[in-house]
């Protein structure tokens, strides 16, 4: 092989990026031969291209990256030239030591390429071969010939086409197109026309379709087209504009300059075309000179000019009477149709009155004369700084000069307004207005929360409106602002444009942007006329409320959650909706009738409200009349569609157009009234939001929440976070303390004319909670400060404020967890939370969550050599140095490494140093000294990524080196990869395997990963998901989904395929599965999920089938592990061994006469060896249980509480008929199974008005010896002598509990209200006698005696208590002294107290 290089091949000098590189210090005494290779490259599926002929040795290209950075600069490829094949495409060459001398390879911008004959395309094409448009003389010569010819040749005329040209416009914007001539090399195929449209267009080009939408599926329809076609992606078509004879020229690409010439053979005259003459004379008016700097833009049918300032003398331009002469080049915009002239406001005195603006083109002597005559001063005329004048055609403009009405709306939310100065720039399909600030509103204040402020902008007529661009400057000491929308008012087409925002331009929230491009929203384009009457109201098709816009649904979707319990205020009849029970309903109930509550059920995707006193009825709608029927009735299930003023309308599930309607006087509406004076919007009020032991929140919008800062100051401008929850602790009917629930033992409280969170609970924190029927919102009055209520200033921070109707008062409270459990029906299970913050909910790192490794995920022992072959383990708790080598693509971002191990994970370590700015720059090689590692077994592979966050996420990592401080043993991982969403395989996390011998220990594997999306209703979701695959030699980490080949991702029913790439897992074992759910419209339903390994057959089935996040247990998990269905089988059969472990199934008896039913809620209690069982809540009478005469079944869950020894059982005395008399209760164990039933013979009164007032009972468990029930506990009689002191004031009225611990147990909470020697109790100096039936406790060691604060005289000072017993046939007595106050009202207050034996208070 030749040392030199032919002459027939191009010698290429590196570029000088490579030619910057540090030159080695080593000196060769003699010359180094360099090796020549001889290639030719060319363009995959293009025969027409010549090729590219290269001479490739060390000296031209130091990298395979310059290489192709090279490559992309010679052939026509839209994103460049990032992969090198074989002719056939079978290998990729990846270094350049892969390149061969004398070789042919193929060039492309993906994996994937299309072949080409080389033989054909190495023969340079004969010039009448060569397709190209024929000059108008070519043509007469042609047809003379054709003439000619067809004489000769008998009428066998040859004709010669003028090749065709077709107009290409970009699917949904008319501003990006190009010309294209249909020629041989492009008409190949119908892929060949299409790479051909995709280089002109720069994006990739799928597919065609014709002006009017039809598509154009091969080259025959495309020959027939009309001259313009619309190039679309994978996205469908766009209706447009696209009128090829309005566009005779094409207007700006892509990534191109804006200088666009309209013919080939016109570059050299283009230069002077864009060259005027212009005059500007200022009016001789008094004070009419500037100081301001001014400039002139020039729009054209190509492009505009951009602002040019017009400088000169200072001083001398622009003064009173003067004509200021400059020459400007503006290149070549097209035929001029307008210019705008301003300047920037500065100097002593900036106001100018314009007179006049002169232009001549200098190529063409055009002349414009454009008169102005106007201020351009924001102290006169309109306020504006800057004029659009359109150039004049016979006298009269080529476009109207029009005023456009711009309606700014501010959003609802606290601290939403701004101070700042707002600028704004509208785009339409006849150029733009510049940026004009928006300074003079017809309010007195601009931009204030909740006001639309309305601003008039001069400009000539854009035409059709698609987008504004709007921010502000930052200044100001409210500089945050969040934008609601904008509406722009065109008043020569009587066209109203509406721009949604509905986001913050503030760089403390979202995103941080103070800038945000708003696009037109097709629906809103239409007249003004229109625009009043038009409203939009979505209707419900699934198992929740929805609505218009989803911000209302998710602020009120909680209400109507299945066991709420639900009263609907009419804000015309000022009354709720009652259902008596003859099965009518009116709208004229209280806010106390019984008939006015409604439960709340889920039924076929609708919602069914059951009356709360009648279950087995519901509100129901039949042919338009709203009545009670069956709750099992179709006609019971209505939709729920919620307005933005928070009022619900219910509507007919199965009769769609029919709602709940009443008329003015609260009845029923029918078909006979007008629509006038009907009432079909309701507040909805639930029952129990400030329960004791509640957590709320106490929103302020529908985004914020009133929120406690560290400081202790409190604001309503929270988010509506955990941050923002408050814990309920109720004083008395009405009466509540509210805490932070972050900060603990911070109470809101109102104080010295200062409302924050600082306070300790004391009375300042009382505060009487006051409903508002109207809103369903709550307003907090002070109990200490009456009349003083929490009010919010604009800004959000809290202040005692007096209640004058504003709305500054008023906090809509949501439950994140009921503080009382509602009853649960027929499946017992312990009391658990309704809701639950989500303790379990936790932030990613995004793509950088490590996945902790389970003991199995470790791959088998494999001893490890290093390059020389040689043996070694790698030392424990030992030290190591990194190096990150990084390639021709740097980045900020922060980077994470993971090393794995065949005994575990090092992980995850982050990269970085004090100079952050730094790291990771292109071709660097950055160390980081002295990484301690513990003992984790045989490396065998690492992962490394970083966060996609900084300005440059984009990375191209080329290796990282892992070498052994002590011993200097090197482990090499070649990388050689794009971590960038954008580029390579889209992913920012790569894993890279251990070599040996120059050979990886385990493949990287390419897993091709199917997500099932499920078919129910609101299934998809726009949330980040992630997936984390486990395998027995270890796990991918937890990757981010992000590159489907689905246009939109997550979509109901739709089936995505991503790519994940990783060093082999060997056999799967499971998968997690992470939504990153911000809030309930985002929840995803996954039907499952599919993995197949790259060019395997065999696959694994993930089943899910659920919402994601999910409720578990009161918390919400946004997380879930998925096993394959035969490893799912058995684990499921293994957990369903351990969930049935302890379960009981009890059968409780109520007697058979008529009166002895419940309506009260009854729990149970058991006490076994090792602890007790808690309240378990069997369910309530209210829900058709404990009926005279039945016997009703549940299952409990007794798991760990060891040999049963007692049972206590009783109800909470709720409902109208609460009295019951309990038969018997039987318990049989049903895991592990029994043959043994344990019945327990009850036979008596639980009941205030019955037997002795118990309604609580305890029962003995006998254990079986010698085939008889032995019983070794007596139920013991306990006589309590509860002694109130003499001092005055002593006595109280409150109802008061008491609670007997011993040795064996506790006796529950008894309440005492039936003294044995008093008829009224708590008297001072007087002693009342109680008795407590109870399992015997053996020995009495403590008392808990406690009462409700209720009552007049809630203070009561207890002198002792005295309890007598009789057990085994010994008398025994024990003293339990108090001597105090069990609350005073003056110091910290303490509702129980804990008393033990014989000894001072404990």
């Amino acid at each position: 092989m030749s040392e030199t290089p032919s002459t027939n091949y191009s010698m290429l000098q590196p570029n000088s990026s490579e030619s910057e590189q540090t030159l080695s210090t080593r000196h060769f005494n003699v010359t180094e031969p360099v090796v020549a290779k001889r290639i030719c490259f060319y363009k995959s599926g293009d025969p027409q291209f010549n090729g590219i002929k290269m001479v490739i040795n060390n000296r031209s290209f130091k990298t395979f990256d310059a290489l192709l950075d090279n490559l992309s600069k010679r052939v026509p490829i839209p994103f460049g030239v990032r992969n090198i094949s074989t002719p056939r495409g079978i290998h990729s060459i990846t270094n350049l030591e892969d390149l061969e001398d004398g070789k042919s390879y193929i060039c492309s911008h993906h994996k994937k390429i299309k072949p080409i004959n080389l033989e054909r395309a190495s023969k340079k094409p004969l010039p009448w071969q060569i397709s190209r448009p024929v000059s108008a003389r070519r043509r007469v010569v042609q047809l003379a010939r054709e003439k000619e010819d067809s004489i000769v040749q008998e009428g066998r005329a040859v004709q010669i086409r003028t090749p065709k040209k077709l107009l290409v416009f970009k699917n949904g914007d008319i501003r990006i197109r190009c010309t294209i001539v249909l020629s041989k090399k492009n008409m190949q195929n119908f892929d060949t026309f299409l790479d051909s449209i995709s280089e002109l267009m720069q994006y990739p080009v799928l597919k065609l379709y014709t002006t009017d939408g039809r598509k154009v599926p091969n080259l025959q329809s495309l020959i027939l087209c009309s001259g313009a076609i619309v190039a679309a992606g994978r996205e469908p078509f766009k209706p447009g504009n696209y009128d090829p004879h309005r566009y005779s020229l094409p207007a700006k690409l892509p990534g191109l300059s804006n200088r666009v010439y309209p013919k080939a053979n016109a570059k050299s005259e283009s230069r002077n075309t864009g060259k005027w003459k212009v005059s500007v004379l200022t009016s001789d008016m008094p004070s009419a000179g500037t100081s301001s700097k001014v400039y002139i833009t020039l729009y054209g049918d190509y492009s505009n000019s951009g602002p040019i300032f017009l400088y000169g003398e200072e001083g001398e331009l622009f003064q009173r009477g003067n004509e200021d002469i400059f020459t400007i080049d503006t290149g070549d915009t097209g035929e001029l149709y307008k210019i705008r002239i301003g300047h920037n406001n500065s100097g002593e005195s900036p106001s100018w009155h314009c007179e006049e603006v002169q232009l001549q083109n200098l190529y063409t002597g055009e002349e414009f004369s454009l008169p102005a005559h106007r201020w351009l001063a924001q102290d006169q005329d309109d306020g504006e700084i800057c004029r659009e004048l359109p150039l004049l055609r016979r006298g009269q403009p080529v476009l109207p000069v029009t005023v456009y009405e711009v309606h700014v709306t501010t959003g609802e939310l606290w601290n939403a307004g701004t101070e700042a100065d707002v600028y704004i720039s509208i785009h339409g399909e006849e150029g733009d207005t510049g940026s004009r600030q928006l300074l003079r509103s017809k309010n007195p204040r601009k931009f204030l929360k909740g006001q639309t402020d309305l601003f008039l902008l001069e400009a000539v007529h854009l035409g059709n409106l698609y987008k504004i661009v709007i921010g502000h400057n930052g200044l100001g000491s409210g500089n945050g602002w969040f934008l609601e929308k904008i509406i722009v008012k065109d008043p020569v087409t009587d066209l109203d444009y509406s721009f949604p925002c509905h986001r913050w331009l503030d760089q403390g929230e979202e995103d941080g942007k103070i800038v945000r491009e708003l696009n037109v929203t097709d629906t809103t384009t239409f007249s003004a006329s229109k625009h009043k009457t038009m409203q939009k109201v979505v209707p419900c098709h699934c198992d929740c409320v929805k609505e218009w816009p989803g911000y209302c649904w998710a602020a009120e979707r909680w209400k109507f959650q299945k066991g709420n319990t639900l009263q609907f205020y009419s804000r015309l009849t000022h009354g709720f909706i009652r259902l008596s029970p003859d099965g009518t309903v009116d709208a004229l109930g209280d806010k106390k009738d019984k008939y006015g509550l409604f439960d709340v059920a889920v039924k076929r995707n609708a919602h069914v409200f059951k009356s709360h006193q009648m279950p087995h009825i519901a509100l129901a709608l039949d042919n338009g009349y709203v009545t009670g029927m069956d709750n099992e009735d179709t006609l019971c299930e209505l939709q729920v569609h919620i307005q933005p003023n928070r009022c619900a309308i219910l509507e007919s599930a199965r009769s769609p157009g029919h709602m709940i309607t009443f008329s003015l006087q609260g009845k029923v509406a029918d078909d006979t009234e007008g629509y006038a004076g009907l009432s079909k919007e309701f507040v909805v009020h639930v029952k129990g939001v400030f329960h004791n032991g509640a957590i709320i929140l106490l929103t302020t919008s529908l985004y914020q929440a009133l929120c406690l800062r560290p400081d202790g100051s409190c604001s309503g401008a929270g988010k509506q976070s955990e941050e923002s929850c408050w814990k309920v602790h109720k004083i008395s009917s009405g009466v509540c303390m509210i805490e932070s629930l972050k900060h603990q033992r911070m109470y809101l409280r109102i104080k010295d004319g200062e409302c924050n969170g600082k306070g300790t609970g004391d009375v300042y924190c009382h505060f009487k909670i006051e409903k508002n029927l109207d809103s369903g919102s709550v307003s907090l009055e002070s109990v200490q400060n009456r009349g003083m209520y929490v009010g919010l200033q604009p800004d959000g921070q809290t202040k005692p404020v007096v209640h004058t109707g504003e709305r500054n008062i008023l906090f809509y409270p949501r439950v994140i967890k009921f503080g009382r459990e509602k009853p649960m029906g027929t499946s017992a299970t312990p009391s658990q939370p309704k809701g639950g913050i989500r303790e379990s909910e936790h932030q990613l790192a995004k793509a950088q969550k490590p996945v902790a490794q389970s003991p199995s995920a470790s791959p088998p022992a494999k001893e490890m050599k290093n390059t020389q072959g040689t043996k070694y383990p790698l030392p424990s708790d030992d030290e190591w140095k990194v190096s990150v080598l990084t390639g021709n693509g740097g980045t900020q971002a922060n980077v994470t490494l993971w090393i794995y191990g065949d005994k575990g994970v090092a992980g995850p370590i982050t990269l970085g140093k004090d100079n952050k700015e730094q790291l990771f720059l292109p071709r660097q090689e950055d160390e980081f000294q002295v990484i301690e590692i513990k003992y984790i077994g045989e490396f065998y592979k690492i992962r490394i990524g970083h966060d996609g966050t900084s300005e440059h996420p984009e990375w191209k990592l080329e290796k990282v080196t892992l070498q052994h401080v002590k011993s200097r043993r090197t482990l090499n991982f070649p990388a050689n990869k794009w971590l960038s969403r954008s580029r390579g395989a889209g992913d920012i996390i790569c894993e890279l395997p251990v070599e040996e011998a120059g050979k990886p220990i385990y493949p990287i594997v390419r897993y091709h990963i199917y997500v099932y999306t499920g078919h129910l209703e609101q299934a998809e979701t726009d949330s980040p998901i992630y997936l984390c695959i486990y395998g027995k030699r270890g796990d991918s980490g937890l990757r981010l989904l992000h590159k489907s080949d689905m246009p939109v991702k997550f979509q109901r029913g739709m089936v995505d395929m991503f790519e994940m790439e990783a060093v082999s897992l060997g056999k799967l074992q499971k998968v997690l599965l992470y939504c990153e759910a911000s809030n309930k419209v985002q929840y995803w339903y996954c039907e499952k999920v599919i993995i197949r390994k790259a060019g395997k057959d065999s696959e694994y089935i993930f089943n899910c089938e659920r919402w994601l996040p999910f409720m578990s247990q009161g918390i919400i998990h946004s997380e879930i592990e998925l096993y394959p269905e035969e490893l799912q089988i058995n684990r499921q059969l293994k957990m369903q061994d351990e969930a049935n472990e302890g379960d009981w199934k009890i059968t409780v008896v109520t007697g058979g006469f008529q009166t002895a039913g419940t309506t009260a809620t009854v729990s149970l209690y058991a006490y076994g060896e090792n602890k007790s069982s808690g309240p378990i809540i069997l369910g309530s009478g209210k829900h058709q249980l404990f009926n005279p005469n039945s016997a009703d079944t549940f299952k409990i869950n007794l798991k760990g509480l060891g040999q049963l020894y007692k049972i206590r059982i009783g109800h909470d005395n709720s409902g109208s008929d609460p009295s019951w008399y309990l038969e018997e209760v039987r318990l049989e164990r049903m895991a592990p199974t029994s043959d043994r039933e344990i019945c327990l013979a009850v036979d008596c009164w639980l009941a205030e008005d019955q037997d002795d007032g118990e309604t609580w009972t305890e029962v003995a468990i006998g254990i079986k010896k010698n085939n008889a029930n032995v019983c070794p506990f007596l139920v013991v009689i306990y006589e309590l002598h509860v002694y109130t002191g003499s001092k005055l004031g002593a006595e109280t009225d409150s109802n008061v509990y008491a609670t007997l611990i011993g040795t064996r147990g506790d006796s529950g909470k008894r309440k005492l209200h039936r003294a044995k020697n008093n008829k009224v109790m708590f008297q001072r100096g007087q002693v009342d006698i109680f008795f407590i039936k109870a399992v015997s406790l053996r020995d009495l060691k403590k008392l808990v005696i406690s009462h409700n604060g209720t009552g007049p005289g809630n203070g009561w000072f207890l002198d002792k208590v005295v309890v007598k017993f009789k057990e085994e046939d010994d008398d025994q007595e024990v003293v339990f002294p108090c001597n105090r106050y069990a609350i005073d009202g003056k110091s910290e207050l303490k509702y129980f107290l804990f008393l033990c034996e014989n000894s001072p208070l404990a």
